[in-house]
């Protein structure tokens, strides 16, 4: 589970630069499947809470501490239609985090390739783009 300071900063910037592309479903919120399968991404934004990452400040708590985390935004395709499409999505997702910082948030390494059959009525495709992020917190 990540910080609650690292999911809004995270949501906030993708809801806003994802715009109106397809629908993005972020972690236990409620979407209906469109009668006929359409793209949509799920999100998911997790990490590790956080690890110290110096010493010599006094305190523990008056050290640098790390938190790291991941996104894996899965771009949700129809089924039997290629995956070309889905893998623009994925780029374009990649795209966004690719070099950024914001929030305290560092974007990482990016990857695009985890894919598999959905398990969303059978009728979806399902291509990974998981991005890895560091938050340090003093």
């Amino acid at each position: 589970m990540s910080s609650p300071e690292a999911y809004s900063a995270i949501h906030d910037y993708l809801a806003t630069q994802w715009a109106a592309r397809t629908p993005l479903v972020f972690e236990n919120e409620q979407f209906e499947l469109p009668d006929t399968p359409a793209y949509y991404v799920q999100v998911e934004i997790f990490g590790d809470f956080f690890d110290q990452a110096s010493i010599g400040g006094g305190q523990p708590v008056a050290n640098l501490w790390r938190e790291e985390g991941q996104i894996l935004a899965h771009v949700m395709c129809p089924r039997w239609e290629g995956t070309l499409q889905g893998r623009t999505y994925g780029r374009l997702l990649c795209d966004l985090f690719r070099g950024q910082e914001f929030s305290g948030i560092r974007f990482r390494r990016i990857s695009l390739g985890a894919s598999e059959p959905g398990d969303e009525d059978g009728n979806y495709f399902r291509m990974t783009a998981s991005i890895d992020w560091q938050r340090d917190e003093p």
